[in-house]
């Protein structure tokens, strides 16, 4: 429990009270929010948060057999990417009683594999997102706890990715008007599922437009990795450069710019997701940009879905969504 603005402890009677509702109504809107309309819950839950009043989750957990938790993974809370993806599945899910269980894999495939199957005894289920897991071992975990896929589809758990066909056909119909005809792309991890889909998404749209493309890496998906990329890139000798997230260009960026080549000038750029800090370096980045928060509330209501039948009268989410990426062209691309 918590106090109130005056001080006292606060009680479901407290809030019952002042929403104008019975304390079994506060109840259901704590524990089984799928059993109570959107605006009795909004209500109930708007006075509980003035009376600061927090259910006892130790309780809960007795009650409901449920920790009333969930647990998110992901690879590197430090890439830019993830924060409005965590930011996404936190609002989601602070709304319906639930707490998020936030874990850093690091990048590291058996650091994601641990951190999930203590996941197994510590939540009542768990978002996976961009795992770098088999598919044989994620399903392994999903037998155990109901499991949501982010940034990765699949035909036998529960999924929500981006679509990168529209965006990457957007970049290289850019690229190959502006001239380009000999271009690298910079590949990220190999056990990345959204880099073996941006890998194969570029080789067929380029070789439709009889563009050369010359694969690179992988390199870590970070700042250092372009960095290092960047003299691969100049014995490549190409004219233009796909990488595989906005950190990676913006490495080699620095990197060619510290050697005196000019971007766009003699070498054009593209990224992939947009971050924020893609529009504010300078020259801005041309990048391919990925609807990271509407993937997160879709995530989160997946799994909501699986645990309590979802929010009361939503429509049951599909199995496997994917959700279409766009090119924002900027000033990292020129003619050759």
């Amino acid at each position: 429990m918590g106090a109130s603005e005056d001080g006292a402890r606060a009680t479901i009677r407290a809030v019952a009270a002042l929403a104008g509702v019975s304390a079994s109504t506060v109840s259901r809107t704590l524990n089984n929010p799928e059993l109570v309309n959107a605006e009795t819950r909004r209500r109930v839950l708007e006075c509980a948060e003035r009376l600061g009043y927090q259910p006892n989750r130790a309780a809960q957990s007795l009650v409901l057999g449920r920790t009333m938790s969930v647990g998110l993974i992901v690879p590197d809370i430090a890439n830019p990417f993830f924060a409005p993806f965590i930011k996404g599945v936190e609002a989601y899910f602070r709304q319906t009683g639930y707490a998020v269980f936030l874990a850093d894999t690091d990048e590291d495939g058996a650091t994601e594999v641990r951190l999930a199957e203590a996941m197994v005894e510590r939540a009542d289920g768990l978002i996976l997102c961009s795992p770098r897991m088999s598919g044989m071992r994620v399903r392994s975990i999903a037998a155990k706890i109901p499991v949501v896929l982010a940034n990765r589809l699949s035909r036998t758990v529960p999924s929500i990715s981006m679509d990168v066909q529209p965006g990457i056909e957007q970049a290289v119909t850019h690229i190959h008007a502006l001239g380009h005809r000999r271009c690298a792309y910079l590949s990220g991890p190999l056990d990345s599922w959204s880099n073996r889909q941006r890998r194969k998404a570029l080789h067929d749209r380029c070789a439709e437009r009889s563009i050369e493309l010359v694969v690179l890496g992988p390199y870590e998906p970070r700042f250092t990795g372009g960095y290092r990329a960047a003299d691969e890139v100049l014995a490549a000798d190409v004219t233009a450069v796909f990488a595989y997230n906005d950190l990676v260009a913006l490495g080699v960026r620095s990197r060619l710019e510290g050697r005196g080549v000019r971007v766009p000038g003699e070498i054009s750029m593209v990224g992939f997701d947009d971050i924020p800090m893609a529009s504010m370096t300078s020259p801005p980045l041309t990048t391919v940009a990925v609807p990271v928060p509407a993937v997160a509330r879709g995530a989160a209501a997946m799994l909501l879905t699986r645990l309590v039948g979802g929010a009361p009268g939503a429509p049951p989410p599909p199995p496997a969504q994917e959700l279409a990426t766009r090119l924002v062209i900027r000033s990292t691309t020129g003619p050759t």
